[in-house]
C-alpha cells in the first residue's frame, strides 16, 4: 500500500509516520502551512522527515489564514489557553475545518500520485474537541474520496480508537524519538508546558508510563503537581 500521510511534527502523525516506514510501505508525507502560530511544527516534521528518508512537501496555504479567523491558532489576537482539552475553553483552538482543507489536498496528491490512501492521525481523545476528528467525519470523508477520481483513494486511519497513551506506547515500541517532535501550540523555543496539547502530551506520557523526554519551559509544573491536581489549570490559590 502507497500511503500520503498528513503530517504535522507532532507526536501523533509522527508514531503513524513510523508505522508506516516499519511496515516498509511507500510513504510520502504532507504538511500543511496554514499560517497557523506554531509553524515551529514545520521545523519538526521537516527534519524527522529527513532522518527517515521520506519525501516530504509542505503546502504554503497562509493566505486562507484570514478566512479561518476565530481560532487561537491562527488569530494573534486570541490567546492559547491553559489546561486540560476537556475544558470548554479549549474550543478556541479549533481552526474551521482543518482537517477537510488538509485531507483534501493530500488526496488530490495521493491520486496525481496514483497511490492508495491518505493517512491521518486523528485518535479517540481528539473527538471531544474537534468535529473533524470525529469517526463519522473519517467515514464520511472516505466514501468522499473514493468518489473523487476514477483512481480510488481511501482514508487511513489507524488511531481513531486509541488514547494518546496508546499511540506513546506504540511509538516508543518503534523507537520514536519523542523529544524531536512538537506539540506546543504556543510556538516558543520550548514546550511551554500548560498549553491543552502540551498537558495532553504530558498527561499521555504519564499513563503509558514511558519517560517524557520532551524539553518544557522551566516555568511549568511538575508533573507530580499535576497529577496531584487532576491535571486541571489553573491550581487553586491555596496549591
Amino acid at each position: 500500500m502507497k500511503s500520503v500521510v498528513i503530517y504535522s511534527g507532532g507526536l501523533d502523525s509522527t508514531v503513524l509516520l513510523y508505522e508506516l516506514v516499519n511496515e516498509s510501505r511507500e510513504v510520502k508525507a504532507l504538511s500543511i502551512n496554514y499560517g497557523q502560530r506554531h509553524v515551529r511544527e514545520l521545523e519538526a516534521a521537516r527534519s524527522l522527515c529527513a532522518l527517515l528518508g521520506v519525501e516530504h512537501r509542505i503546502a504554503d496555504l497562509r493566505a486562507i489564514a484570514p478566512l479561518l479567523s476565530g481560532s487561537s491558532l491562527t488569530s494573534d489576537d486570541i490567546p492559547v489557553p491553559d489546561g486540560h482539552y476537556s475544558e470548554e475553553v479549549m474550543k478556541t483552538t479549533v481552526v474551521p475545518n482543518r482537517n477537510m482543507i488538509m485531507l483534501s489536498i493530500a488526496a488530490g496528491w495521493a491520486i496525481s500520485q496514483k497511490f492508495d490512501r491518505v493517512a491521518y492521525a486523528a485518535h479517540g481523545g481528539d473527538h471531544a474537541i474537534y468535529p473533524d476528528c470525529r469517526p463519522e467525519f473519517a467515514d464520511a470523508v472516505d466514501q468522499t474520496i473514493r468518489l473523487a477520481d476514477w483512481h480510488r483513494v481511501s482514508l487511513y486511519r489507524p488511531f481513531v480508537s486509541l488514547t494518546k497513551a496508546d499511540i506513546v506506547r506504540r511509538g516508543a515500541a518503534l523507537g520514536v524519538p519523542f523529544e524531536k517532535t512538537w506539540s506546543c501550540y504556543k510556538g516558543g523555543r520550548l514546550h511551554c508546558g500548560v498549553c491543552g496539547t502540551c498537558i495532553e502530551r504530558r498527561e499521555a506520557f504519564s499513563l503509558a508510563g514511558i519517560p517524557d523526554p520532551t524539553e518544557y519551559d522551566p516555568a511549568a509544573p511538575s508533573v507530580e503537581k499535576l497529577v496531584r491536581h487532576h491535571w486541571k489549570l489553573p491550581f487553586p490559590s491555596s496549591a
